[in-house]
Formats: structure tokens, C-alpha cells, sequence
């Protein structure tokens, strides 16, 4: 069974910058897709960026530039965040595909498995 656990959220100000991790677990595809989401109040959930286990990557117009998604060799995801907005506050989530993808996708759709989120807050 695929386990995502996410964690490195917390506050800081603008322009600064944090590292998210996401622990997994439980794999059994060698070709995959992962990625993190956010989700602000009020608001849908939204694709930040996507890895596939080929190293090719994918980013929202809103993170590209500052926000740089990577994978390790035991399959943990991170995201690293610099040149923090306020706009960027919100949940993230960290998600996997059950399976390959033809190109990395931010389509939450797409993602069979999900984390249970950290909180960033960016504070002006």
C-alpha cells in the first residue's frame, strides 16, 4: 500500500523560503508521476509542480523560477520554496500516480495516492 507523508510547512515572511518533504512508501511501478498541490481558502486546488521518475519536471506559471521540485533515489519528493509570496499560502499536498504517465502532469486527476498536507503561511 502507497504512503505519502508530508511534512516542512510552517510560517514565514515574505521572501523567505522553506523546504517541504514527502515521505513515500509502498511503490511498486518503476515508471510514476509526483507532485505537490495547494489549496488556499476559499479556493480550488491547484497543481504547483510534477516530477516523473524519468526526472522530467512540470511547473505552474505562478511558481516558475522560485519553487524547484526534485526526487531521491528512495522515491521521496521535496519542494524547495524561495522568494516566498503571500498569494503562495495555503495547504500542500503531495500526490502519486498508481502508475506511468506519457509527460509529468499537474492534473489533479491524474494522482491515485495523496499525503495529508502541511500549512504554509507567508505572512507581508
Amino acid at each position: 500500500q502507497v504512503q505519502l507523508v508530508a511534512s516542512g510547512g510552517g510560517s514565514v515572511q515574505a521572501g523567505g523560503s522553506l523546504n517541504l518533504s514527502c515521505s513515500a512508501s509502498g511503490y511498486i511501478y518503476n515508471d510514476y508521476c509526483m507532485g505537490w498541490f495547494r489549496q488556499a481558502p476559499g479556493k480550488e486546488r491547484e497543481g504547483v509542480a510534477s516530477i516523473d521518475s524519468d526526472g522530467r519536471t512540470t511547473y505552474a506559471d505562478s511558481v516558475e523560477g522560485r519553487f524547484t521540485i526534485s526526487l531521491d533515489n528512495a522515491k521521496n519528493l521535496y519542494l524547495q520554496m524561495n522568494s516566498l509570496k503571500p498569494e503562495d499560502t495555503a495547504v500542500y499536498y503531495c500526490a502519486a500516480t498508481a502508475g506511468p504517465l506519457a509527460i509529468p502532469t499537474r492534473s489533479p486527476e491524474a494522482f491515485a495516492y495523496w499525503g495529508q498536507g502541511t500549512l504554509v503561511t507567508v505572512s507581508s
